[in-house]
C-alpha cells in the first residue's frame, strides 16, 4: 500500500478542510483518504493501492488546495 501525506500550514488550513472534506468522503477507487486538523494545519493521508491511483487521488487534492488558494488570494 502506498502512502501520501499532504501537509497544509497557516491561515488556509481551516478553509481548506471545509472545502477538501467533502471530496474526501466521497470514494476514489483503490484509494482511502483522511483529513485531519493539526496544531500547525491540516494534514491529508492518502492510501492507495498501486501508482495509478495514488496519482489521480494526489492530483485532486492538489487541485482542490489550489482552488482555497486562489479563492483565499482573491478575497483578500
Amino acid at each position: 500500500m502506498l502512502r501520501a501525506v499532504l501537509t497544509i500550514d497557516g491561515e488556509q488550513a481551516a478553509p481548506a478542510v471545509a472545502a477538501i472534506s467533502p471530496e474526501a468522503g466521497r470514494e476514489l477507487p483503490r484509494t482511502t483518504t483522511e483529513i485531519r486538523r493539526t496544531d500547525q494545519g491540516a494534514e491529508i493521508t492518502i492510501c492507495a493501492s498501486d501508482t495509478s491511483a495514488m496519482r489521480a487521488a494526489v492530483n485532486s487534492y492538489l487541485e482542490c488546495m489550489k482552488v482555497v488558494e486562489d479563492i483565499g488570494e482573491l478575497t483578500r
